[in-house]
């Protein structure tokens, strides 16, 4: 996931979060002004107070007004330099302080911090709208756009401008003035409403857990899980006891593995209602407010629904086209479910259980995993240290790229937890790297990629600065930290974000790195995902905690095996999640939604198997409701795997995951170019053709139509 779950999200332009440079030659406090430092500056995160992100916004934001002024005071016509490039050169210190606010907000949200997101994040939206209802600089914008084919601009500077523009014209720059002003009262709204949906799921995932009290309670669950269960409860302060926090990381290993189905129908339970209990946290009104004011902002902007407009700018273009494909998965996903229930229900029948409900599903799969393929995932994990598998992506990030990876101290972090590793290629220095990988308080769930300095030769180069962020629950002190294959191969796709990030070569930030359509963003790291199961990686990286002996070949064999094994679990999961997303926005506005009782209906109608809950309910589905970044654009995932499965397959042409030749190319079409080029061209110079979306069909083990 690229972050933009955060007040960052509520700007106009996610690009322009953290350049490097520049603003007024004035002294300005340390949210706001250039990174200094070494490394080519850094983020002063010992120079932070929360009580400062506030004032800082605002100063910010008067620079940026006075930088928008001069834009607009100019006398001359319009031009590419004189309007585009200082525009792109404006608002560097307001961006610096939102996107460090956003930094805090996902991993440092606690009381004093969530009451000043809480204050600042409408005054943001507001500010937002304010420059995007800027007639006198739209106009201007506008001139250059209309005159652009006789500008003789670059290729870059043409996609720079076809960006900007449709950035002001998407977001209402040409309406009316009464119409303008309800916009902007619907998007200060939205962006209180974001914030207390993603404040509501903190606290419940905060809130609740499960813990267990007695050796009974322990029945099934390996070593390892034992031992982190025993950690979580010594941090709450509870002796002899064990829990289950309310994370992924937690509640999903126990499920896999507690014999105890009472237990896992509570964990199960504890998770999947995350946003859903009664009280004040209920983020249920609070979905029927959100889709009622999204539905009424699309109308505004000439879209007949949310998805409309949020699709018309991404590569799917209009929702039919993105639930075509969903569609044509989602066949043989159920097919492929229903041949899986009945592989469980052979096993879980003489447990007396008379069905496989939701929370038994993981647990009667892996036993199913065991029975086909003789793999147990108990055997695995010993040799899945979280450590070691980030070795792992920094070897195989040097194979592709000629990446290096350097561990620094002395860099300031925002927690303990966090460690700071430099990029070079060569004797050149790419960016620096930051990894939070651990779940606690004021952390959001989840794992996901963020930037805090875009890459950009623009007026001072700059080199990128990216994190990757996990919540992976600590073990015993000293002890290596195991994690889950699923929990691996989310670390490399998190990585692929960031490997995004630090190839980026592109002379503006705003077309830099991740900056690209929301279906496309996701191609780079689902592609990523694959070098974790090459053996070349799982030989070297993949070594047992106690013995230090590589994984053994006849297990790596029974893994590649085994890769297609509980498809229709992962896929349907995701398909009822993203199904469901794309359906709720592209109701026409006008009667209130029951969040419930869509969602019941949703699943009804597509006949989604009762064994198997949707992968993020909706009171805790962050993605899309607690931001617009991928509210209608959860399918982003599977229309970019049309890509990943394609670009796989030249790899596998190619007789090798590490080829040079195919490297390079994948380097120089897709990993350096950000949104300089428009996706469908650089897939196309990747690959030669268009996508063949018949790979994603082949790459699932489903059959191909």
């Amino acid at each position: 996931m690229f972050a933009t779950a955060s007040a960052a999200a509520l700007f106009a332009f996610r690009s322009k979060l953290s350049f490097a440079k520049g603003g007024p030659a004035v002294k300005l406090p340390p949210l706001l002004a250039p990174f200094a430092g070494p490394y080519g500056g850094v983020p002063p995160f010992d120079k932070i107070k929360v009580a400062d992100f506030k004032p800082a916004l605002l100063q910010g934001m008067d620079l940026q007004r006075a930088e928008i002024q001069a834009i607009i005071d100019v006398k001359e016509p319009a031009t590419f330099e004189n309007t585009i490039v200082a525009f792109e050169d404006s608002g560097r210190p307001y961006y610096r302080a939102a996107n460090l606010m956003g930094v805090y907000t996902s991993t440092m949200n606690d009381k004093a911090m969530q009451a000043i997101e809480t204050e600042t994040a409408p005054v943001m939206a507001a500010f937002s709208d304010e420059i995007i209802q800027n007639e006198k600089l739209f106009a201007r914008i506008k001139a250059v756009y209309d005159g652009r084919k006789t500008a003789n601009l670059s290729t870059e500077q043409a996609r720079l401008l076809e960006v900007v523009y449709r950035n002001f014209a998407r977001r209402g720059a040409a309406l009316g003035a009464k119409q303008k002003a309800r916009l902007g009262e619907i998007n200060q709204k939205l962006a209180s409403l974001f914030t207390l949906f993603g404040q509501n799921q903190l606290a419940d995932e905060e809130s609740y857990t499960l813990t267990l009290d007695k050796q009974d309670d322990l029945a099934g669950l390996p070593e390892w899980l034992v031992a982190s269960a025993k950690a979580a409860a010594e941090a709450k302060g509870l002796k002899d006891r064990w829990v289950i926090t309310n994370t992924r990381s937690s509640a999903e290993p126990f499920l896999i593995y507690s014999s105890r189905r009472d237990l896992r129908e509570k964990a199960y339970r504890m998770w999947i209602n995350r946003g859903d209990n009664a009280g004040k946290h209920d983020n249920k009104p609070v979905i029927t407010e959100i889709l009622a004011l999204r539905g009424e902002r699309a109308k505004l902007l000439g879209f007949p629904t949310h998805a409309h407009w949020i699709i018309d700018d991404n590569m799917a273009k209009t929702p039919d086209a993105a639930m075509s494909l969903m569609l044509k998965v989602w066949k043989a996903t159920t097919a492929r479910v229903k041949e899986e229930v009945a592989d469980m229900q052979k096993l879980a029948t003489p447990d007396k259980v008379a069905k496989i409900e939701a929370w038994d599903y993981r647990y009667y799969a892996e036993k199913v995993r065991k029975e086909k393929y003789d793999l147990d995932q108990n055997e695995v994990k010993p040799y899945l240290q979280a450590d070691k598998l980030r070795e792992g992506m920094f070897w195989a990030a040097k194979q592709l790229y000629g990446l290096t990876w350097k561990p620094i101290k002395g860099v300031p972090v925002y927690h303990p937890d966090v460690k700071v590793w430099e990029v070079t290629r060569g004797a050149k220095r790419v960016g620096l790297w930051y990894f939070d990988p651990y779940a606690r308080d004021g952390k959001r769930s989840g794992a996901w990629m963020s930037e805090y300095r875009t890459q950009e030769a623009f007026k001072t180069p700059a080199t990128p600065i990216v994190s990757n962020n996990s919540n992976f629950v600590k073990g015993k002190k000293g002890e290596p930290v195991l994690i889950s294959w699923d929990d691996a191969t989310t670390m490399f796709h998190e990585f692929g974000h960031a490997l995004h990030g630090l190839n980026s070569n592109v002379h503006y930030p705003s077309l830099a790195g991740t900056n690209t359509l929301r279906d496309f963003v996701e191609f780079p790291s689902q592609l990523n995902e694959y070098w974790l199961s090459t053996p070349e990686v799982l030989n070297k990286f993949a070594v047992h905690y106690k013995t230090g002996k590589p994984i053994p070949k006849a297990l790596v064999e029974k893994i590649e095996r085994a890769k297609n094994f509980n498809q229709g679990f992962k896929t349907a999961e995701y398909l009822m999640a993203a199904i469901y997303d794309l359906k709720v926005h592209t109701l026409p506005a006008g009667k209130p939604i029951d969040p419930a009782a869509f969602e019941k209906a949703t699943m009804k109608e597509i006949g989604a198997p009762t064994e198997i809950v949707m992968r993020h309910r909706p009171t805790a589905f962050g993605h899309i409701f607690s931001g617009d970044g991928y509210s209608a654009g959860y399918y982003s995932y599977i229309w970019a795997d049309t890509l990943t499965a394609d670009a796989a397959e030249a790899f596998e042409e190619a007789k090798s995951f590490y080829d040079k030749p195919t490297a390079k190319k994948l380097h120089d079409s897709i990993m350096s170019v950000g949104n300089s080029v428009p996706p469908d061209e650089a897939f196309r110079a990747f690959r030669g053709r268009d996508v063949d979306t018949n790979a994603l069909m082949r790459s699932r083990g489903f059959p191909v139509t």
